[in-house]
């Protein structure tokens, strides 16, 4: 799912919108009716419950339709294990035709699909989340929405950070060594390891990290052959953007033979599965991006081509902290989320990273959009510099990530 590319930058439409993420595109408003027994919601997804990723979004829709008063029995239809090619837009011109007036997909790849029911299917809106062509598509029935997941990374980070620094002070651990499972080499996971890391560096300024990729978004066998890896190299926390339990159980069944390693999850608490390796894992709360779509639609206003929301929202977080944890680690989560709330921490700012040696003052992002298979431009889209005020603006220009910057310190070990 959400299959970024590297050259996947940012949509032309949402430039005005630095606070926020909102793009300034005109766009569709809802039915109007201010009746929320008036509206009927599709939701495709590409697994099901089983997966963390699907399951996110699938409780997130059903908290934010609670929350309005929308009965989820007989108002929402949702589709599992839709896969990313003709059967999504057969799913959302099925849902259409059982009268469906606004219809989320929740994986990257069915994004083109959606586009494509989104032209057949004038009166109605179309939510791919994460995606990243509505800024330009020209659709005013088409969005994305998507939430600022490098925050909760990077605290999920300090909370590495802490355990790593526990681990050193007490002479259990010389290197400070991390690894990193990542499904694919786009920059929604760079974006997210790099936060990560940056969120470890934070504590221990020294630490660096390898990712290993699995080239899949939901393999439990992969994350856990990828986490075996790292950790044989000398990892001994190891992070994810892989949206099974398959690294957080090796990870455990790693430290109960007598290896020193700790786990960082991802989507859902992973402590069922590593009671006493896994620290905690970055989360996304969907519903908060769900309901704000929803209550737009329901009140007929206007739904930004692109939406994006982070912690001061309660859109993104981290789960509960495992007893592995060091001590004061809430303290230090606390001081986390307290800066970035307030805007005194910025996670990607320039000062804290170097690219080749170098600070990086600025970088030009092309926010075309490239087909991924034949490399061609589907939306013709400008450059834009996304750094300013020494940050890097991620999530600003559109609301999917951009950010592919290679920093020093993060090696990609099957980056091919």
């Amino acid at each position: 799912m959400k299959k970024f590319l590297a050259l996947l930058m940012a949509s032309l439409m949402a430039l005005s919108l630095v606070a926020c993420g909102d793009s300034s595109q005109p766009s569709s408003s809802g039915d109007g009716s201010g009746d929320s027994n008036d509206i009927k919601i599709g939701l495709i997804c590409v697994h099901d419950i089983n997966s963390g990723y699907d399951a996110a979004h699938i409780e997130g829709l059903t908290a934010a339709c609670e929350n309005l008063g929308i009965d989820v029995d007989t108002q929402v239809v949702m589709k599992y294990n839709v896969e990313e090619n003709q059967a999504c837009h057969d799913a959302a011109v099925d849902l259409a035709e059982q009268g469906c007036n606004i219809i989320f997909s929740d994986s990257y790849g069915h994004q083109s699909y959606m586009l494509q029911a989104a032209r057949e299917y004038e009166d109605i809106t179309f939510v791919s989340c994460t995606g990243d062509q509505a800024g330009v598509a020209g659709l005013d029935n088409f969005k994305n929405i998507f939430p600022y997941t490098y925050e909760s990374r990077y605290v999920s980070g300090v909370v590495a950070g802490m355990k790593l620094k526990e681990l050193m002070d007490d002479g259990t651990v010389t290197d400070p060594y991390v690894g990193y499972v990542g499904a694919y080499p786009y920059a929604e996971v760079v974006c997210g390891y790099t936060a990560f890391l940056l969120g470890i560096q934070s504590i221990v300024p020294e630490a660096h990290m390898d990712v290993q990729y699995t080239n899949s978004w939901y393999s439990p066998t992969d994350e856990a052959e990828a986490a075996n890896t790292l950790m044989a190299r000398g990892c001994v926390i190891i992070g994810q953007h892989a949206d099974s339990t398959g690294a957080p159980s090796a990870v455990q069944e790693a430290l109960e033979k007598g290896t020193v390693a700790y786990s960082v999850g991802y989507n859902i608490d992973m402590l069922s599965v590593a009671p006493d390796a896994a620290l905690t894992s970055a989360q996304n709360n969907w519903s908060v991006l769900y309901q704000a779509t929803l209550e737009k639609f329901i009140a007929g206003e206007e739904i930004h081509a692109d939406y994006a929301s982070g912690y001061a929202d309660g859109a993104v977080m981290i789960s509960t902290l495992g007893e592995s944890c060091a001590e004061g680690t809430q303290e230090a989560v606390d001081t986390a989320w307290a800066g970035i709330k307030d805007g005194s921490l910025n996670v990607f700012d320039t000062s804290k990273f170097t690219v080749d040696g170098k600070p990086v003052t600025e970088y030009e992002v092309n926010f075309s959009i490239i087909d991924f298979n034949t490399g061609d431009v589907v939306f013709e889209g400008p450059t834009q510099n996304v750094i300013s005020d020494g940050v890097f603006q991620e999530s600003v220009y559109r609301s999917a990530p951009y950010f592919d910057l290679r920093i020093d310190g993060i090696t990609e070990l099957n980056n091919n």
